[in-house]
């Protein structure tokens, strides 16, 4: 038994996508779809495929080199696209004397190959077609007695008495005979010689699983929601493997997202829920945002630092599974929280946390799974923050008219400078503010660590200890870090003098680039809630540039009053 899987098409409802991956070789749940195609005929009694390949036919080539497969799989190169019919008389000689199956390369599907042809060899008709019900693609006419009698598009042949109206699924087992109905060179429709069968009154038989599940990945959206399912019951069976792995259309609902272009979705399977994350189809080779927080977050799972797990993922389609950490951030416990003490208190464990994560961290932290740089460095520090301040909010945002100054320039080479002679390095989160953190079930879990590199470990403490979104008073900011250098001196050797003065650093640094973020989020990405927190931020940059020495920051602290003034403070 023979399969031909049709692999040349060019996806042009998937661009930009296929320019660079050929459709059936996007991933779900980190395997192509072609890979799962041959392991699914194999089982089924196949022992011998061939794949037609035009579009990047060289990536096919890599891909059987690098992959074993079971049984042969070939190639057919087409130097031009043959189209099904094509592509079937063609492969003739391939596929033998018995019956073979046809399969689209581009589909996701738990539909059994074994029992499509055990169907098809239980009838005398020349073809079987697996049809599905997907309302968005119905289109085959089917009788009560499972016979195809028309497709749309083509003239019906009367009498054509249908009872459902169906999807073709793109799987099909044919006998030699549709040889005689195809054109024996070029381009052909199979599609067509189906029509010339039934004018011809050729029995072509509708398979139609009763409980299948069947998707096509002809577009984004498909490739996406195909993803997501295969990646939910992974996911599931994870987390509760008593149960098997289901591939059924996961039930979501799309959660609010944050400063991020990510999307977020809670998934539902019976009493379980767990959470999504989409980052969008990554095309881009290397480091990316999506592999570091994969990296990392599965790295600091392993060292017990509270992160939540993730059960499932697939680098291309950018899309993850987690455990649900519920919808409770540190900000809304605190806001939810009258009693003083008990925000002090869950702000200390906040910190013994944090102190965790940045000792416990760099103990085999892998430097090549940043996807920005390895390192905190002034370089960094210049670009990111005090650039990114100047550009987004002081020229953008406020609309100030501040000519390029070579001594400002300078100040903020000084700042980075004296911020990397202060630091104590561990792993730094980099966003390591309230909504980064969740309260579940009276435990806490930091998020949002793809960002996470060598550097300060006082930069991690300024961004909880100054966070707009919560607004600590400066008395409780004060009692949190003698807090933090208390605890910290337990873990590392360090000098409490040096670490405040760097604390004082990286607060301002860290205060720049938050303003620098909210203006970007606000005005270039419309989300213009980050407006309300861009006051508390401003008074807080104001309070720690008083702080400086005005002999080493005389332009930064002028530009301040400036800010003070434009912002109404």
């Amino acid at each position: 038994m023979k399969a031909l899987i049709l692999c040349a098409g060019l996806g042009t409802r998937l661009l930009p996508f296929t320019r660079t991956r050929p459709k059936p070789l996007f991933t779900v749940s980190g395997q192509p779809l072609v890979q799962r195609l041959i392991h699914a005929l194999h089982r089924a009694g196949v022992d011998g495929v061939v794949l037609n390949v035009h579009h990047l036919a060289d990536q096919f080539k890599v891909h059987l080199q690098e992959t074993p497969y079971p049984i042969p799989v070939a190639l057919s190169v087409e130097p031009s696209i043959l189209g099904t019919g094509g592509a079937i008389a063609a492969n003739a000689r391939f596929m033998g004397d018995a019956p073979f199956f046809v399969v689209n390369g581009d589909i996701l599907t738990t539909i059994d190959f074994a029992s499509v042809y055990a169907f098809h060899m239980s009838h005398n008709g020349p073809a079987t077609l697996v049809l599905v019900d997907d309302p968005e693609f119905n289109s085959v006419l089917v009788t009560e007695q499972g016979r195809i009698c028309a497709f749309e598009g083509k003239d019906p042949i009367p009498p054509c008495r249908a009872a459902w109206k169906r999807t073709f699924t793109g799987i099909q087992v044919l006998d030699r005979t549709i040889l005689d109905y195809l054109p024996e060179t070029g381009f052909s429709h199979s599609i067509d010689a189906y029509h010339r069968m039934l004018l011809e009154d050729r029995p072509l038989h509708a398979y139609m699983p009763p409980h299948a599940y069947w998707k096509d990945i002809g577009t984004p959206e498909r490739y996406r929601d195909a993803s997501l399912d295969a990646l939910a019951a992974e996911a599931f069976h994870g987390v509760c493997p008593q149960s098997p792995v289901t591939l059924q259309p996961v039930k979501k609902t799309r959660l609010a997202g944050d400063g991020s272009d990510r999307t977020w979705f809670r998934l539902f399977r019976n009493t379980t829920t767990l959470v999504a994350v989409d980052h969008g189809i990554q095309t881009v080779p290397g480091a990316t945002e999506m592999k570091a927080w994969i990296h990392i977050g599965r790295f600091l799972d392993s060292k017990g630092i509270p992160v939540p797990a993730i059960h499932a993922f697939d680098f291309f389609s950018g899309q993850a599974v987690m455990t649900d950490l519920g919808n409770v951030s540190l900000q809304e416990y605190v806001h939810n929280t009258r009693n003083p003490r008990d925000r002090l208190a869950v702000y200390k464990e906040v910190i013994r946390r944090l102190i965790d994560f940045s000792v416990t961290g760099t103990r085999g932290f892998d430097l090549t799974w940043t996807c920005q740089t390895p390192f905190y460095s002034p370089e960094f520090i210049l670009e990111k923050e005090c650039r990114y301040f100047m550009d987004a909010f002081v020229r953008r945002y406020l609309g100030l008219h501040v000519p390029s100054s070579i001594s400002l320039e300078e100040e903020f080479l000084r700042l980075a400078r004296l911020t990397m002679e202060h630091a104590l390095f561990g792993l730094m989160h980099r966003d390591f503010q309230s909504r980064n953190i969740m309260v579940f079930e009276g435990q806490l879990f930091f998020i949002d660590f793809q960002g996470a590199r060598i550097g300060p470990i006082q930069y991690d403490l300024a961004s909880l200890l100054i966070d707009p979104y919560v607004a600590l008073p400066g008395s409780v900011q004060e009692t949190l870090l003698d807090f933090a250098v208390n605890r910290l001196a337990r873990r590392r050797t360090l000098t409490p003098r040096q670490f405040r003065k760097g604390y004082q650093y990286c607060a301002l640094c860290r205060n720049l680039q938050i303003l620098g973020a909210f203006a970007h989020l606000s005005r270039v990405k419309g989300k213009r809630h980050f407006e309300a927190y861009i006051p508390a931020a401003v008074k807080t940059l104001v309070r720690h540039v008083a702080a400086l020495d005005d002999n080493l920051f005389p332009g930064l602290c002028a530009l301040t009053e400036r800010i003070a003034k434009a912002a109404g403070i």
